[in-house]
């Protein structure tokens, strides 16, 4: 069945996939934003058009997590990539270490941030099992010497993931950039999380940082004021032009997943696309092997690979010809990366699956 606008299957691992109904209604709003003779991304911020879809988003979002009151939330820009400096900048003063769980390729990018800045130790490292497993059992407590401990909970590249929200003492901050809105999330363990908003909230541009009040009061006087949470928080995210197309986009994305069930709904999508996928892996006597051990398996990005190189090519070319895009692993591990948010269509994992099987029959 041919997708709408003669779509393919975007397997992308980011920019990614967006509901359908969240890009017609941005087109049909293309020209004239509600009656106001202009589109949104002529409109000056300061609008009380751009004002209210920026209070929306915000709202929506808070409703959709969960979002205590005694949080702030923040649009900003500059990706995720610019918090694995803001962080260690605000939050490590000398005399304090923080805590660095690395689980792939994006916590590593963190850590080297971190380093430069100040003192960084890592307390679990994946890398013996080239970043196959997360330490569901790790205990860390919380020490007066600790500012916080930085995870990821969810690598795109090798397709690991936390499942829950992990019970660590002391102040805790984690980059959700690849799996915020996919479940349900306990806001109330964390003290701060970041995301960008390109693989499940938007177009590429966007970062949201959800802070506590207590997190937030604690970051030092003399930062760049594009670097300090607080002159974000006191100028509600409008210290300087903000990214409002993207921000235009979160919104409607936040408002379609309010109006299909939320994040228990979404949950129980992503969980049945994924096991779609998985159960082509495991079905397949050894032909395609899973990257990822199946207690931190993602749900978001499911990693594979083939025998050999010659096999990968050949499987990918087909896909291609199926209008799967999209699928080609990262170089660290190879293979192929179906990487499945929020909006990717469960068809299109029935697909992949049932080429994953043919291809295997007939090359197996």
């Amino acid at each position: 069945m041919p997708q709408p606008y003669d779509r393919v299957f975007n397997f992308s691992a980011g920019p990614s996939t967006l509901p359908v109904p969240v890009l017609e209604k941005a087109q049909a709003e293309m020209m004239n934003f509600r009656g106001t003779g202009m589109s949104l991304m002529e409109m000056s911020h300061r609008s009380a058009p751009f004002e209210e879809v920026l209070h929306n988003a915000e709202a929506d979002f808070r409703a959709l997590l969960g979002i205590p009151d005694r949080y702030k939330v923040l649009f900003l820009q500059g990706g995720a990539s610019t918090q694995f400096a803001t962080i260690p900048m605000s939050y490590l003063p000398a005399g304090k270490k923080a805590r660095y769980v690395i689980t792939g390729s994006w916590g590593k990018k963190a850590l080297e941030s971190a380093k430069i800045l100040g003192d960084a130790e890592v307390v679990w490292d994946g890398k013996s099992g080239n970043y196959n497993d997360v330490p569901n059992d790790l205990a860390l407590d919380a020490s007066d010497d600790v500012a916080y401990t930085h995870f990821t909970s969810n690598e795109t590249i090798q397709g690991v993931r936390f499942s829950t929200d992990p019970n660590w003492g002391g102040p805790l901050v984690c980059d959700m950039s690849s799996d915020i809105l996919s479940r349900p999330v306990d806001i109330s363990k964390y003290d701060l999380i970041y995301a960008g908003a390109q693989k499940n909230m938007g177009p590429a541009g966007v970062a949201i940082v959800v802070i506590s009040d207590e997190m937030l009061a604690k970051g030092p006087d003399g930062l760049p004021p594009m670097f300090d949470y607080r002159v974000h928080a006191e100028n509600d995210s409008m210290y300087n032009t903000p990214a409002t197309w993207g921000i235009y986009i979160c919104g409607l994305v936040y408002r379609h997943l309010l109006d299909t069930g939320g994040l228990e709904a979404a949950a129980e999508r992503n969980d049945r696309k994924a096991k779609l996928l998985y159960d082509a892996i495991d079905g397949s006597n050894g032909f395609f092997k899973g990257h990822a051990v199946p207690s931190a398996r993602s749900t978001m990005n499911v990693t594979f690979t083939l025998a050999s190189d010659d096999l990968t090519k050949a499987f990918l070319k087909e896909a291609q010809a199926k209008q799967l895009d999209g699928l080609k692993g990262h170089r660290s591990v190879g293979g192929c990366r179906a990487s499945i948010y929020n909006a990717f269509p469960e068809e299109g994992c029935q697909v992949l699956a049932d080429l994953m099987r043919d291809f295997a029959s007939r090359n197996g």
